[in-house]
């Protein structure tokens, strides 16, 4: 990795003599700040790399940001506006005795009088125990550390090595971004992408946000030397979109499934759906999804509508009989059940306050009444005398006391105003009428 950026001078040069084996994309890269799209919150001159460039002093940073946004570019161009030692590796290729070589290199040039910048690609590939390794060095200024991640960096690093570097957010590259690389590659090679004006925005919408992936599809249709434009459908038969970028058990996961259960507490069926869309489509597995749903049904519906339970668990036995695509349909009629449904947490808030109260209040013994005495000598000592049986009662309500007699009665569950529930709060209030009535 050391050689990363070796030919960076060549770069420097007419473009337009470049050999036809350097990828469109690298002979795009960026040679000043000025020429990085879609991150000028970063690189303009009041934004935080631009200051930092301004006043000649660097700090550690962490570049987080989606894929083909322009990471590796803005470490090329921090090294050639620094004066510093530049060395570049990955952690994808890189162990302990790499990062000990690189330290004690580092420690040879601090003697000089030359700090080091080091630019770690993938830097979250690193396990805890060798990214406390960058510790002291970053600490003592020996490295100035310029890291590079797709990955969530408060999940991926440690909390010690964030607290000694700046996380900076590369935004993912919107349409304008994407048009104006697009641009960029057609002065390049001195000719239009061979792409109707609709043909151009689907190829646009076919990146994702992924500068790298859109040089390389327009690499691949300059290469072809065709005749007369291409239309949309001819665009998609000859090239392919890019998969959404998903990992099961990274950051994309949780924001999307946080998305759809709170588009589903929010009622709005169209977004609940295009999120359990945008997992399925993405590769999640059902049954993860069937079972968020299952949550919701109880944490956010309740007895609002019991129904919800009832229709998400139907969902699950559904799609388990049915298997995909076709058990999906159940999925999200579950989904849109749930999202149009009454709202209530009441029984998820009665849960937790219940659970608290039973922590609390340790093992404190029921009244006697309403314990049952299967043997004599339960029987002398008192158990289950004086229970009153509730069948018995002419309201079938008998309005006896429940709780430990060391303390008093709480109230967990209150039902809300709506769906179900109203009736449910109709019937407690009924019964708390006539338990006053009784013990009045």
């Amino acid at each position: 990795m050391g050689g990363l950026f070796d030919d960076d001078d060549a770069h420097a040069g007419d473009l337009g003599t470049q050999s036809n084996n350097i990828p469109l994309a690298d002979r795009l890269r960026p040679k000043s700040l000025s020429d990085i799209v879609g991150q000028d919150h970063l690189v303009r001159e009041d934004g935080t790399i631009g200051r930092m460039i301004a006043s000649g002093k660097l700090a550690s940073m962490i570049l987080w940001g989606p894929p083909g946004t322009g990471k590796t570019s803005l470490a090329r161009l921090l090294a050639h506006q620094t004066d510093l030692h530049f060395k570049a590796i990955s952690a994808v290729f890189s162990g302990v005795a790499d990062l000990k070589k690189v330290f004690a290199e580092a420690e040879m040039h601090m003697q000089s009088g030359k700090a080091t910048l080091l630019f770690v690609d993938e830097i979250h590939r690193f396990n805890r125990s060798q990214q406390d390794s960058f510790l002291p060095y970053v600490e003592k200024g020996t490295v100035v550390l310029v890291g590079a991640t797709t990955e969530n960096p408060s999940f991926e690093l440690n909390a010690a090595l964030l607290s000694r570097t700046q996380v900076l957010i590369l935004n993912r590259l919107d349409s304008a971004a994407l048009e104006l690389l697009l641009a960029k590659a057609e002065a390049l090679e001195n000719s239009p992408l061979p792409l109707t004006v609709e043909a151009k925005q689907a190829l646009i919408a076919s990146a994702d946000g992924d500068g790298r992936f859109l040089l390389n599809q327009a690499e691949t249709l300059f290469s072809l030397g065709l005749d007369s434009p291409l239309d949309p459908a001819r665009l998609a038969e000859i090239l392919h979109r890019r998969m959404p970028v998903y990992d099961k058990d990274r950051e994309g996961h949780y924001n999307l499934i946080s998305a759809l259960h709170k588009a589903m507490r929010g009622s709005d069926p169209q977004a609940s759906l295009y999120y359990l869309a945008r997992m399925l489509v993405a590769g999640e597995e059902p049954l993860y999804l069937l079972r968020r749903i299952v949550r919701f049904a109880s944490e956010d519906i309740g007895m609002a509508d019991p129904q919800a339970l009832v229709q998400s668990l139907a969902a699950k036995d559904a799609y388990m009989f049915l298997g995909s695509p076709e058990g999906e349909l159940a999925i999200v009629q579950a989904c849109l059940y749930c999202a149009t449904a009454p709202k209530s947490n009441a029984a998820y808030r009665a849960q937790k306050q219940a659970w608290k109260t039973a922590k609390q209040t340790g093992s404190l013994m029921p009244p006697q009444n309403i314990l049952n005495a299967p043997t004599k000598l339960m029987k002398d000592i008192g158990y289950g005398e004086g229970y009153s049986y509730d069948h018995e009662a002419d309201d079938g309500f008998s309005g006896d006391n429940y709780w430990p007699e060391e303390m008093q009665p709480e109230q967990f569950y209150a039902p809300v105003d709506r769906g179900f529930e109203h009736k449910i709060r109709e019937r407690l209030e009924y019964w708390e009428t006539l338990r006053a009535e009784k013990m009045g």
